[in-house]
């Protein structure tokens, strides 16, 4: 049975039905751009339009950029504040009438590409790094997922939070080259192999569709390969999640 996945973000919210055994996408996306302020009700105002586009009735499987305990978000990145506290699983049942699964977006990305991309197959320390507006992070031990670790935010370079230094958003915005963003991103690799020895990096976001523009001055001890679904991830992560949840 197709099942829907859902990413909330800080711009836009889409959806795409799919086959949960193998990450085949088996809709069109339909994406609607994020209400500002994006308060919880008006996220779940889009949430509704969305399961009714694809008239569907089933288990639904949504990422959210935050740190998310049974399906409550403890904290919220690029959304509204008044997230922080908030029970996401509770509120879209209540709005949809239907079974939600909420997790980390990143997580979910992270359960995508371990089953269906780059980490197939993999044991040992893997470590999903998502380079996009933030940084954020999913760690599998054994292919067993070590949730919420936001390893985006740990403090780096005299800096509240890595990503405000090595994000791809950075780049953009203080007119990084390619080089000098990368030996940013070098650094950061590095402190996280002090941390966790990991025995691969998966490089995702937009840049790792990019790969041939920076990879050259990429030097980090552990392998890195780029992220296979690419934007999708979090949608096919998120319906998994859904499906297999208890």
């Amino acid at each position: 049975m197709a099942v829907l996945g859902i990413d909330i973000g800080g711009s836009g919210i889409k959806g795409r039905l799919v086959d949960p055994t193998t990450g085949e996408l088996v809709s069109d996306r339909f994406k609607i751009l994020t209400p500002q302020p994006s308060t919880p009700e008006a996220v779940a105002g889009v949430v509704f339009k969305m399961v009714r586009h694809f008239e569907y009735g089933g288990p639904v499987g949504c990422t959210f950029p935050a740190v998310v305990k049974d399906g409550v978000a403890l904290s919220a990145a690029n959304v509204d504040q008044a997230w922080i506290g908030t029970d996401a699983d509770a509120l879209f049942e209540e709005k949809t009438g239907l079974d939600f699964t909420v997790l980390n977006d990143a997580d979910a990305a992270g359960i995508a590409e371990m089953a269906h991309g780059a980490g197939r197959g993999r044991k040992g320390v893997v470590i999903l790094l998502t380079f996009g507006t933030g940084i954020g992070s999913a760690v599998f031990v054994d292919g067993r997922l070590f949730p919420n670790t936001e390893l985006g935010h740990l403090h780096f370079a005299g800096l509240e939070s890595a990503e405000d230094w090595a994000a791809a958003s950075v780049k953009k915005s203080e007119k990084l080259t390619w080089k000098s963003w990368t030996l940013r991103v070098n650094d950061y690799l590095a402190h996280v192999e002090r941390l966790f020895s990991p025995d691969l990096f998966i490089v995702g976001g937009g840049v790792s569709q990019k790969m041939e523009k920076w990879e050259k001055w990429l030097k980090v001890s552990a392998e890195l390969v780029p992220a296979q679904l690419a934007n999708e991830a979090g949608i096919v992560g998120a319906a998994m999640a859904a499906a297999y949840s208890d």
